[in-house]
């Protein structure tokens, strides 16, 4: 069977950079070729009695006429989806098939469609021929330089049903929705663990794994996220932006702030001795107060056990040396 070029097709979802335009209508097309067959639009040839849009064969005039007609003889066998022409079943039925034969000569990625691959060669070649008229951005894709628009217009187009938030991925909302509805779909298969977020997983596992691919390339440590190496980088570049109120004491992670204000400038007393019950303010107190005799005055004359009691050393005794039986 003929496999038919819509020009809708050419206009709309191919994505390469558009240089050749028509001086009919000023639309704009990715190759020479498929400005050929647009132009075709512009003739009386075979024309679309709905629209008044033209075509240069009766095949491409049937294929159109089923945007209004709606019909789709076109019908998946795996999955009963139906499409209008023949080429879209085509590539559709490589959902099923698994079958990828566009492929990367530059490594070993490879695609359903030649779109994705001439998108995919971007990221060897560093083109990004779509560019923001706001500012000096760029991008390899059309649909990316879109998402980009938003921050220029403040579009937040995909609105939460049960809160008042907006936002402007599609991608970002369905995270929020599962804050609503509980759902967490992606599972760890090495523990219990399910998370929100593919990425939120992928940091997880590395916990079961111990990967740490964010490495600091100024001495030989490694995190397994990139917070943790940004929080680093401070170390080797003295940056320490969380200054204390009381004591004017700077510090590069605010955590180590908090620890600090809590431990010298608070008068909670945390830290508990499991031995006498007295608690103090610093581990560091706590520790040398452990090393202390007096914290453990009853010592086992059987082996190096200290205890803050005679009846724990009673205990012990009896349980480890079998005195007392």
């Amino acid at each position: 069977m003929e496999f038919e070029i819509k020009t809708e097709d050419i206009t709309e979802h191919d994505d390469e950079p558009r240089l050749y335009l028509c001086t009919v209508c000023d639309k704009r097309f990715s190759s020479e070729k498929y400005l050929s067959v647009h132009k075709q639009m512009h003739s009386d040839k075979y024309k679309c009695t709905e629209c008044g849009k033209c075509f240069s064969s009766k095949n491409y005039l049937a294929v159109h006429r089923r945007i209004h007609s709606g019909e789709k003889p076109f019908e998946c066998s795996d999955c009963s989806k139906r499409f209008a022409q023949a080429g879209n079943l085509v590539v559709h039925s490589r959902i099923h098939s698994g079958e990828k034969p566009y492929k990367c000569h530059m490594c070993d990625m490879a695609f359903s469609e030649s779109t994705n691959l001439n998108t995919h060669m971007r990221v060897h070649t560093g083109d990004r021929p779509y560019k923001c008229h706001m500012c000096d951005k760029a991008f390899s894709e059309s649909t990316n330089l879109n998402t980009h628009m938003r921050v220029h217009t403040g579009d937040r187009p995909y609105k939460c049903h049960m809160c008042d938030k907006a936002f402007v991925r599609s991608g970002h909302l369905n995270t929020r929705m599962r804050v609503h509805t509980g759902d967490r779909p992606y599972k760890c298969h090495m523990c219990d663990k399910a998370f929100v977020r593919s990425g939120h997983l992928n940091t997880h596992i590395r916990v079961h794994t111990g990967d740490k691919p964010y490495k600091c390339h100024m001495c030989d440590k490694a995190f397994s996220v990139s917070g943790s190496l940004n929080i680093h980088m401070k170390v080797h570049n003295e940056v320490k932006p969380y200054k204390c109120s009381v004591c004017n004491k700077s510090f590069s992670r605010f955590n180590d702030l908090e620890r600090h204000n809590r431990d010298l400038h608070s008068n909670i007393r945390q830290y508990l001795c499991p031995h006498c019950g007295k608690t103090f303010g610093t581990n560091i107190d706590l520790k040398c107060h452990r090393n202390e005799r007096q914290c453990q005055p009853y010592s086992c004359r059987y082996c190096l056990e200290c205890f803050a009691r005679r009846d724990q050393l009673e205990k012990h005794l009896l349980n480890s040396h079998n005195e007392g039986t």
